[in-house]
C-alpha cells in the first residue's frame, strides 16, 4: 500500500486490471444490457449518430453520449461483450482515480488510496463498473462535477467553476436532468448549512454571473437536444422528459418501487465489503459535520439519500450517486479501525463470497422453489461451479488469514492494508468466476440462439418475451410481436407448451436449451 502511495501510477495501473478483468467473459445481461447494446449496434448499422433505435422503434431512454463512447469502442476493437462494456469499465476506473486525486490533497495519500481501491471494490462499483449501460459514466461525470464544485467552494477560483459545468453538460448528454441536479444539490446544501446568506448569495451570484461557465455548459449539451427536438418534437419530450425523468420519479415504472427505507438496506449492500465502516461513520457525524468538507460530503451523500428515496421508481443503482462520499468518509474511518472493525470487514468479506458461490453451489436444493417457468428452466440446468467453489474457498482462507494475522505479522503495515487486500482478492474471485458462470447460466441460451438464427436467412422476431441481447448477437433488429408464416421466433418454452391445440402443430424447433426455444413458424393449417 505504501507503494500505491508513493507511486500514483502503479495505483491507476493496479485499478484499470481491475477494471478490465474478464470485462467481456460473461455475456450480455438483459434487458440493460442488452438494450444500449442493440441500440449501439443499430446506430452504427444505420450510420445515423445523432439518434438511436431498439429493434427498429425510437427509443428515448437516455441520451446520446453512451451510445456514441460504446459505438467508438466497437469500431476500434469489433461488436463483442468487451468493447461495448469497455467505456463502463474506464469509467469507473476514471471515477476511482477522481476520488484518489481530490482526496490525496485534502487527506493525505494513505486515505486517498483507501478510498481509490473501496470505490473499486465495492460491489456496487464492481457491477455497474463492468455493465454495458450509461451508469458508470454518470457517475464519472457526477463525481468530477461535484468534486469541482468543491474546489471552486473552497477557492473561489473560476476554472473549477467552469470545469464543474463542463462536466454538467457531459452529463446532460449522459443521462439528463441528475446530472446537473446532483452537484447543484450537493453545494446548495453546503451553502445553505454554513448559515452564511452573504457567503451564499456571493457564491450564488458568482456561479449565475459565470458567462463562460454557462456557455460550456450550453454549448455541450444544447446541440443534441436541440437536434432531437427539432427532429422528434412531442414524442422527445413525451419520451425522455415526461416518461423517463417526472414520471419515473412521481410513480413506479415497470414494478421498480419500494418502501422510503429502500436505500437505507441497498446503500449497505452495494457498500459490501466496505458497509461496516458506515456505522463508524454514523458514530463520529458530529465530528465530520463540523469540518467543512466532512459536512459536504455528508449533505452531498445525505441528498441522494432522501431525494431518491422520496422517488417513485426505485433502483438499485440510483443510490451509488451519493456512495461517492460516503466511501470518502469511511477511508477516513479505514485509519482508525481497531481489531473489531478489523474483524468486521472480514466477515463482510467472507459475507460477499458467500452471496455469490453459495447459491451457485446449493442450486439444486432450491432451484424448484424458483416460481418463474423460464428461470426455473435457466437454473436447473446449472452444473457444479467447480472452478467458482476452489476460487471461493481459496480465497476465504486468505481473508481469514490477513484477517487473523497476528500483530507481529502485521507490524510496519497500516490498519488498512489487510481488509484493502481481502476485498482485492474477493473482487478477483467475483469478477474472474462468479459473474462469467452466473452469466453462462441466465444469458448463455439467449446467446447460443442468437448465433443459431444467425445463419439463417429467414426475418426473425420475440414472441411473448424482450431478450434485447438476442438482436446483438443475431446482429438484426429484432422485434416484439406474434410471427408470420416462414419466420423465426424467439420464445420461451413454456409460452409453447400452451398454444392452443390448433396451432401445436405449426411450428419446427431450430434450437432448444433450458427454457428458451428457436421456433421455424409455419403458420397454423
Amino acid at each position: 500500500m505504501n507503494a500505491l502511495k508513493r507511486a500514483p501510477w502503479a495505483l491507476a495501473l493496479a485499478l484499470l486490471l481491475l477494471a478490465v478483468f474478464q470485462l467481456g467473459a460473461a455475456p450480455l445481461f438483459d434487458v440493460d444490457e442488452g438494450a444500449f447494446s442493440e441500440a449501439t449496434r443499430e446506430m452504427l448499422q444505420s450510420g445515423d449518430w445523432g439518434h438511436t433505435t431498439l429493434n427498429g422503434e425510437d427509443r428515448f431512454d437516455k441520451p446520446i453520449l453512451v451510445y456514441w463512447l460504446q459505438a467508438a469502442s466497437v469500431g476500434v476493437i469489433g461488436l463483442n461483450e468487451f468493447a461495448l462494456r469497455l467505456p463502463s469499465a474506464l469509467c469507473a476506473w476514471g471515477w476511482a482515480l477522481a476520488l484518489f486525486m481530490f482526496a490525496q490533497p485534502r487527506l493525505g495519500g494513505r486515505v486517498a488510496v483507501s478510498a481509490a481501491l473501496m470505490l473499486a471494490t465495492s460491489l456496487g462499483v464492481l457491477a455497474i463498473g463492468r455493465a454495458a449501460t450509461a451508469d458508470a459514466l454518470l457517475n464519472f461525470l457526477l463525481v468530477m462535477a461535484v468534486c469541482d464544485a468543491w474546489r471552486w467552494l473552497e477557492s473561489e477560483q473560476k476554472a473549477p467553476l467552469r470545469r464543474a459545468f463542463a462536466w454538467m453538460g457531459l452529463g446532460l448528454l449522459a443521462k439528463g436532468p441528475v446530472a446537473v441536479l446532483v452537484p447543484v444539490a450537493a453545494a446548495g446544501v453546503w451553502l445553505v448549512t454554513a448559515w452564511d446568506w452573504r457567503l451564499a448569495l456571493r457564491r450564488i451570484g458568482q456561479a449565475v454571473s459565470d458567462l463562460p461557465a454557462w456557455a460550456l455548459l450550453i454549448g455541450i449539451a444544447a446541440p443534441w437536444y436541440a437536434y432531437a427536438l427539432h427532429r422528434h418534437g412531442q414524442a422527445f419530450i413525451d419520451g425522455f422528459f415526461v416518461k423517463h425523468n417526472l414520471a419515473r420519479y412521481s410513480n413506479p415504472m415497470e414494478q421498480h418501487g419500494g418502501s422510503w427505507a429502500y436505500y437505507l438496506v441497498v446503500m449497505p449492500l452495494l457498500l459490501l465489503p466496505w458497509a461496516p465502516l458506515l456505522a463508524a461513520v454514523v458514530r463520529r457525524v458530529r465530528g465530520h459535520w463540523q469540518d467543512p468538507l466532512g459536512r459536504f460530503l455528508l449533505g452531498w451523500g445525505g441528498f441522494v439519500l432522501v431525494f431518491f428515496s422520496l422517488s417513485g421508481t426505485k433502483l438499485p443503482h440510483y443510490v451509488l450517486y451519493g456512495a461517492t462520499p460516503f466511501v470518502l468518509l469511511m477511508a477516513i474511518e479505514l485509519e482508525r479501525c481497531g481489531a473489531v472493525m478489523r474483524w468486521a470487514l472480514g466477515l463482510a468479506c467472507l459475507a460477499l463470497l458467500a452471496l455469490v458461490v453459495l447459491p451457485a453451489w446449493t442450486a439444486p436444493q432450491w432451484i424448484g422453489q424458483v416460481k418463474h417457468p423460464m428461470y426455473r428452466a435457466l437454473l436447473a440446468g446449472a452444473g457444479q461451479p467447480l472452478g467458482l467453489m476452489i476460487a471461493g474457498t481459496v480465497a476465504a482462507g486468505v481473508v481469514i488469514g490477513l484477517t487473523a494475522a497476528p500483530a507481529r505479522l502485521r507490524e510496519g503495515l497500516a490498519a488498512s492494508a489487510a481488509p484493502l487486500l481481502s476485498a482485492c482478492v474477493v473482487a478477483l474471485v467475483l469478477l474472474g468466476f462468479g459473474l462469467p458462470w452466473w452469466g453462462t447460466l441466465l444469458q448463455g441460451p439467449v446467446r447460443d440462439a442468437a448465433l443459431a438464427a444467425r445463419d439463417r436467412p429467414e426475418p426473425a422476431v420475440q414472441w411473448q418475451l424482450h431478450q434485447p441481447s438476442f438482436s446483438v448477437y443475431r446482429g438484426q433488429p429484432t422485434p416484439r410481436r406474434k410471427p408470420r408464416p416462414g419466420e423465426l421466433a424467439l420464445i420461451r418454452v413454456d409460452h409453447l407448451k400452451k398454444l392452443p391445440a390448433d396451432q401445436a402443430n405449426a411450428y419446427d424447433t431450430v434450437f432448444e436449451e433450458r427454457g428458451i426455444a428457436l421456433i421455424h413458424w409455419r403458420g397454423a393449417p
